[in-house]
């Protein structure tokens, strides 16, 4: 798997800002991708989808805090995470910032060492954000990235419906399912004689847990949960 180039966008009219974070930014090994205006960067941003936004607050026609709304009012832009960029004593701009969704800032003038710093730590949150959980239930830890299962440490040989199925029971917290939901959710909404379907796959899931099997409890004709954990 290649290892994809992360991009910033950064939003600024002083050209020499620009320049500098460019500069800086290429040279730590991510594609800058840099726009002049608030109306400019929010259509880059739709557009591109950066891994980041540096947003200066200070910018003509449409103050950066306008362009912060925008972008977290936006499902496209929304998760973006954004580093104000702000002039000293600009007190409010930043507190409006932060309550309109912003992630950081950085006071002009600002040191590229400590810019860069906290554009990484902010990547490195967002990729642990973005990673699949693992979810554990008792002696059964399910790794749903890796698509793996196993009791005590050993792996379990699942299916793709009986790990699906194990991960609604398990992230479930001990909530009876329904037939008709774990139908839907584990062999989609057009699988014939679902019910029966599911009772198929809960026998067999029962028989490769071993002794955690006796965890998933059958609610007679109302469905499964899992006990415990």
């Amino acid at each position: 798997m290649g290892y994809m180039v992360q991009k910033i966008l950064a939003v600024d009219d002083e050209l020499d800002i620009l320049r500098l974070l460019e500069h800086n930014l290429v040279k730590a090994g991510f594609q800058v991708l840099s726009a002049p205006d608030g109306p400019e960067a929010i259509e880059m941003a739709r557009k591109v989808h950066p891994d980041l936004i540096i947003l200066d607050m200070m910018l003509p026609n449409m103050e950066g805090t306008e362009v912060l709304k925008a972008l977290k009012k936006d499902d496209a832009t929304e998760g973006i995470p954004v580093i104000m960029l702000t002039a000293r004593g600009e007190e409010l701009d930043r507190v409006v910032g932060f309550e309109l969704g912003a992630d950081d800032y950085i006071i002009k003038p600002f040191s590229t060492k400590e810019l860069l710093l906290r554009v990484q730590v902010l990547l490195r949150k967002r990729r642990h954000e973005d990673s699949p959980p693992v979810i554990k239930s008792g002696d059964i830890t399910i790794d749903t990235g890796r698509f793996e299962a196993a009791v005590n440490g050993n792996g379990v040989d699942l299916t793709a419906t009986e790990f699906r199925l194990l991960v609604e029971l398990a992230a479930s917290k001990g909530r009876l399912l329904s037939r008709e939901y774990l139908v839907k959710r584990v062999c989609g909404p057009d699988t014939q004689d679902g019910s029966r379907t599911i009772d198929t796959h809960i026998r067999r899931l029962r028989v490769k847990l071993g002794r955690q099997s006796s965890r998933i409890e059958t609610v007679r004709g109302l469905g499964y949960r899992l006990k415990g954990g």
